[in-house]
């Protein structure tokens, strides 16, 4: 009997055991979700989710929460206006043709540069000023700026580029950002406005930055035509052949369809 006592006191405390044990691990598990999920919460890459064609695509944070931080990626869905903005990360010669086709149709843009485009083509970047276009701040060396959390290192990336930049040029860059890669987080997102920049994502953009694969002009067009939107903010990359073949004849399309096109300025009211 008392055999059996033992017996049973020692199988209620395994299960106890048991019990407790499962609850802490499903505790640890709950923790370590909690933190993946602030991770992500904290950084992420920047994304759209599209719906019926011709009206604009959600992102990954809309567009009056990224007002509080003097960050944007479309404009009014009232108007028929387009935002033309291209990242320059270096210059393999298509540039050129795309600053003919942007004064033929005499549409601004604004041409988001790292160093190296500034180091190794410093002339393309005066006729972008010449032209009447903006140039605005993709960071020097174009890293994961989510990965930064230190200030002072946020923000040398930032005067490098634009130090460069005037001292090339004789003019100060403007105060827009451009996360590379669409990487960010909302500590970045106060940095760069505590330094006193817009930053903009986009609403419109394809698979153009590939120089190895470049796209039709029927992938372009497919893509680039039926998901313009009123107020899109639209993002292109100078380094695209296809792009500098295309864009007079898309330009002509987008006009053709009532669009207009303004500087990013008119957005972001500086």
């Amino acid at each position: 009997m008392k055999k059996e006592i033992r017996n049973g006191i020692c199988l209620l405390f395994f299960f106890a055991l048991m019990f407790f044990s499962g609850r802490g691990v499903a505790q640890l598990r709950v923790e370590k979700t909690m933190e993946i999920l602030s991770v992500r919460a904290e950084a992420d890459n920047w994304g759209l989710g599209f719906g019926a064609e011709g009206t604009q695509p959600t992102g990954n944070v809309s567009a009056d929460e990224l007002k509080k931080y003097d960050a944007y990626y479309v404009g009014d869905p009232s108007e028929k206006v387009l935002y033309l903005t291209f990242d320059c990360g270096y210059e393999n010669g298509n540039t050129e043709p795309i600053l003919d086709a942007l004064k033929k149709h005499g549409a601004p843009a604004t041409f988001f540069v790292v160093g190296h485009f500034l180091e190794s083509a410093p002339e393309i970047a005066k006729r972008m000023i010449a032209d009447g276009h903006t140039v605005g701040n993709h960071t020097y060396h174009h890293p994961d700026m989510s990965a930064i959390s230190d200030a002072a290192s946020f923000q040398k990336e930032m005067d490098d580029v634009a130090t460069l930049f005037q001292e090339l040029t004789g003019q100060e860059m403007a105060k827009y950002y451009r996360p590379p890669q669409g990487k960010y987080n909302t500590q970045n997102l106060s940095m760069a406005k505590e330094l006193g920049y817009s930053t903009f994502f986009w609403s419109l953009a394809y698979v153009d930055w590939n120089v190895d694969k470049q796209p039709s002009k029927e992938q372009a067009f497919d893509k680039l035509l039926t998901r313009v939107h009123p107020g899109a903010i639209v993002l292109l990359h100078s380094t695209s052949e296809t792009n500098g073949k295309i864009l007079d004849e898309l330009l002509t399309k987008w006009e053709e369809m009532g669009y207009q096109f303004r500087p990013l300025g008119d957005l972001a009211g500086k």
